[in-house]
Formats: structure tokens, C-alpha cells, sequence
């Protein structure tokens, strides 16, 4: 078994694990519940974490992984309404509050 994500919100782990699931790639998640023990361990350490069961699957399961960590819109546009430029993240301009089209 190898390690292919991690993270502190287990909706986002989760999220992930479903995924690669829907590829047929067997996943299990660890320390799924280990965040009450935050104290008692280091935060990271109670992180949820992704790994694949069959170490064949685990190229394919990181380069699902990361092509779910990259946008596909990286570039900023122009408000029709105010020509201010705004950040490719942005679905409302965030001079006019007109929406992106």
C-alpha cells in the first residue's frame, strides 16, 4: 500500500477517495478519525490519508490526483460592465458585482 493524499478536511479526502474509486482503483483512508486526538498528537499527524491497496494502481492514482488539484481556467478576465480585471477564480467582478460572462 502506498500513500496518494492527504489532507486536514476529510470531506476533501473523501472527495478524492471517490474519485479514484470511480476508476476501479481500491482505496482505504487512514486515521479517518484520529483529528480527537489533536493534543495528544501533532495536527499533521492526524491528518486523513489516502492510500491505494494495490501498489499497480499508484501512477494512475496520483495522476488522478493531481489533475483533480489544477484548474482549468487559470486566466484572469475583464468585467463587460467596468473593465476592471479580475482573478480567474472570481464568478462575480469584485468592483461591480456584475457576473462573469
Amino acid at each position: 500500500m502506498k500513500i496518494v493524499y492527504s489532507a486536514e478536511n476529510s470531506f476533501i479526502v473523501n472527495n478524492v477517495k471517490n474519485l479514484l474509486e470511480t476508476k476501479d482503483i481500491e482505496v482505504m483512508i487512514k486515521n479517518e478519525y484520529a483529528q480527537g486526538a489533536v493534543g495528544e498528537i501533532s495536527p499533521f499527524d492526524s491528518w486523513p490519508e489516502l492510500w491505494v491497496v494495490n501498489d499497480s494502481d499508484f501512477d494512475s492514482a496520483m495522476a488522478i490526483v493531481k489533475s483533480s488539484q489544477q484548474s482549468n481556467d487559470s486566466a484572469e478576465w475583464s468585467c463587460k460592465s467596468c473593465s476592471e480585471t479580475n482573478a480567474s477564480s472570481f464568478e462575480i467582478c469584485w468592483n461591480c458585482q456584475t457576473e462573469k460572462t
